[in-house]
């Protein structure tokens, strides 16, 4: 499926994030980073998922699902009577999701192609989701509230919405994208508040990401 325009200038940070995280791991010792499932070493999904308080029959809405290291979890522990929703705008990174899928086992994981950007564009019907992640998405965008806006249509009436960015570079050795594509925590916090979201905790989510957990009024 070709490309428009919106959806080329949605994914050019993601590529360019990517080929940074990529080459970083590469080029590091085995042991400078723990082995986190293909995730470049910067992150412990199964650590972090723990915070987010997942229960068997939700149904989980996985933004910008990427290589799926979150929607295997999710598809996991949600169980044969929950439902996982893996959108992403890349369909090579849905297919991975899907062989991923299929070899774990996994029946309940649904893969849509949707850019996020676009308010509706997720496919997914309002008020119809326990909870939304958002793992390593915003950073990728300058429509961050639209995002945001889209995983609160999508929320139930007390869902939560889970945030996972990287935290600003200082202290951070260099790793991961750019500085200027990271959003300070407070700043990603108040653009969730703007859309009516109630903060609930922060989540342990490693040296160099920041988690937030916010609830739907």
């Amino acid at each position: 499926m070709g490309m428009g325009l919106s959806d080329t200038l949605f994914i050019t940070p993601y590529l360019l994030c990517a080929k940074i995280l990529n080459m970083q791991a590469m080029n590091m010792p085995g042991s400078a980073l723990p082995d986190t499932k293909g995730t470049g070493g910067f992150m412990n999904p199964d650590k972090i998922a723990g915070g987010f308080g997942i229960k068997e029959g939700m149904s989980i809405a996985d933004f910008g699902s990427g290589a799926g290291y979150f929607t295997i979890l999710l598809g996991q522990k949600v169980g044969l009577s929950g439902k996982v929703y893996a959108l992403d705008i890349q369909e090579s990174a849905l297919d991975n999701v899907r062989v991923k899928a299929k070899a774990a086992g996994l029946d309940n994981v649904e893969m849509i192609r949707s850019n996020l950007e676009v308010l509706g564009s997720s496919g997914l019907t309002d008020n119809s989701q326990d909870m939304v992640l958002l793992a390593n998405i915003l950073f990728q965008s300058d429509k961050k509230g639209e995002i945001i806006k889209e995983a609160v249509r999508v929320l139930k009436s007390g869902g939560t919405l889970v945030v996972i960015d990287w935290k600003k570079a200082a202290g951070q050795g260099g790793f991961g994208p750019p500085d200027d594509l990271r959003t300070d925590e407070t700043v990603m916090r108040s653009l969730a508040l703007r859309e009516g979201l109630v903060f609930e905790n922060e989540i342990d989510a490693g040296q160099f990401h920041y988690g937030m957990k916010f609830k739907k009024g």
